[in-house]
């Protein structure tokens, strides 16, 4: 068997194993190690030190101790231990803890239930209202944390039941925030650009700039759906009567968006404008998100002691599943392509004489059914890679790549029977809620998705404008 026969051997093994179930991370840097000590052994470079050992007339124990030495002298170690140190210094991965912190403090601090709650009065004459409210609800937390499951959790337990209690069809209140809830990955700023950035190369700077109109457009889709819905079809999103929504004169309603909305839209508009304009870096703006996260807590009377443990422990999870993600991903893909995996992957694509457009989509396909079974983290950091080494050869912006990735993975989140915003909503939804009813409310969001991508691949210019305008690509 040869190398890159090796090699392809060793990625058919590791999709087998993370389809068993095993953990990511360590299959990674299990299999990275295992089959790099084959890469890169040295069987003769062991037998001679051996035999001078014997040549020296060692004693059987000398000799014994040579051969061990040979046999894990091995360059698989010090590369293991290189990659390592390399994820825990990347700069850009600095951003992570930061803006989980923030984004935990925000989650535990009492903003969301206070926002949802002065958007549902303020939209109340907006056809499906609770359905708008709950969905601009979802984009600013989503955007404030970037963790899906955490979004649609608590918007499961604030948004869902009040939804149902007013009358809402089962299935349109789920998808609302099955949908909502994953914005976050999309929209800046996100966690998952940041570890496209670190897996990529492409600036985070300007991939958050690219990903901001993306992420408003799916937003305004999703928007528009709803509304339109509510309106064709008013029996699914009934208006609110007034004992379940009051009409507050228009001072207290000012006065409620000001002690709401207004504090969580500034923190993520400093955190992001900074970030933008470059008065920043990610991992400066983050650090002050995180800080203006805590102050909202201290100030809305919310951060325990017990609260702020439990978001520095959460933080710390997170991030380290990530970096350790990295660390898997790095060994495991600089093995495969030192046997020359990578080559024959590359070989056969530029082979097939297909266009960028083909590419793109054939791209965007594989990773929309990697999305069934894998997290948006796995995804980025050990899929994604094999395809950018590809993007020069098309001529493919990685910048654009990286935007459609993101659009498309919001599907991983949302597409049956994977759905796993489906499944955090469906364990804490109500009983009488079926888990059929929330991926069928799932469906219509999808289509936004892939309306939203068709318009991206048909207008690019949504994605590079900004960054064009601000940073002259």
């Amino acid at each position: 068997m040869t190398d890159p026969q090796v090699a392809l051997f060793m990625l058919g093994i590791f999709i087998l194993i993370i389809f068993l179930g095993f953990p990511i991370a360590f299959t990674l840097m299990a299999m990275g190690i295992s089959f790099g000590y084959y890469a890169y052994f040295d069987a003769p470079r062991m037998w001679r030190a051996y035999n001078r050992a014997v040549d020296r007339g060692a004693d059987d124990w000398t000799q014994f101790q040579t051969w061990i030495e040979g046999f894990f002298n091995n360059r698989i170690f010090d590369l293991f231990i290189n990659q390592t140190y390399s994820v825990m210094t990347n700069e850009v991965l600095t951003a992570v803890p930061l803006f989980l912190f923030m984004g935990y403090i925000v989650e535990r601090a009492n903003i969301v239930a206070r926002l949802f709650s002065t958007l549902n009065i303020a939209s109340r004459r907006i056809p499906g209202s609770m359905a708008v409210a709950a969905l601009i609800t979802c984009t600013l937390f989503a955007t404030a944390t970037g963790i899906v499951g955490a979004v649609v959790t608590l918007m499961g337990l604030l948004a869902l039941p009040a939804m149902l209690k007013a009358r809402y069809d089962n299935s349109f209140a789920a998808g609302i925030i099955c949908a909502g809830g994953t914005l976050g990955i999309l929209i800046p700023p996100s966690i998952m650009l940041i570890v496209y950035a670190a897996s990529s190369g492409v600036s985070i700077v300007q991939l958050y700039a690219g990903a901001l109109l993306p992420g408003l457009l799916l937003s305004g889709l999703y928007l528009l759906y709803v509304v339109g819905r509510a309106v064709v079809q008013p029996s699914v999103a009934p208006k609110p009567t007034a004992e379940e929504v009051p009409d507050i004169p228009v001072g207290e309603l000012i006065v409620m968006l000001l002690t709401s909305f207004f504090p969580l839209a500034v923190l993520i508009l400093a955190v992001l404008g900074a970030i933008l304009f470059g008065l920043a870096t990610p991992t400066e703006a983050a650090s002050i998100g995180a800080l203006g996260g805590l102050v909202l807590a201290v100030a809305y009377r919310a951060l325990t002691w017990d609260r702020l443990r439990e978001s520095v422990y959460l933080t710390v999870r997170t991030t380290a599943m990530v970096c350790w993600l990295f660390v898997g991903s790095w060994t495991f893909s600089s093995v495969f392509s030192y046997l020359g995996g990578e080559q024959i992957i590359n070989d056969f694509v530029t082979g097939l004489d297909i266009t960028p457009l083909q590419f793109l989509i054939l791209a965007q396909l594989i990773i929309f059914l990697l999305g069934w079974p894998l997290e948006w983290s796995e995804i980025i950091i050990i899929f994604v890679p094999i395809f950018l080494p590809l993007l020069p050869h098309f001529g493919i912006d990685p910048l654009f790549f990286g935007i459609l990735v993101a659009l498309n993975l919001q599907t991983s989140f949302l597409t049956p029977p994977m759905a796993m915003s489906a499944y955090y909503l469906k364990g804490i939804a109500p009983p009488h809620v079926q888990l059929i009813q929330i991926f069928k409310g799932c469906m219509p969001f999808l289509v936004m998705v892939f309306i939203a991508m068709a318009v991206l691949y048909l207008q690019p210019k949504i994605a590079l404008w900004l960054p064009g305008i601000i940073y002259g690509r």
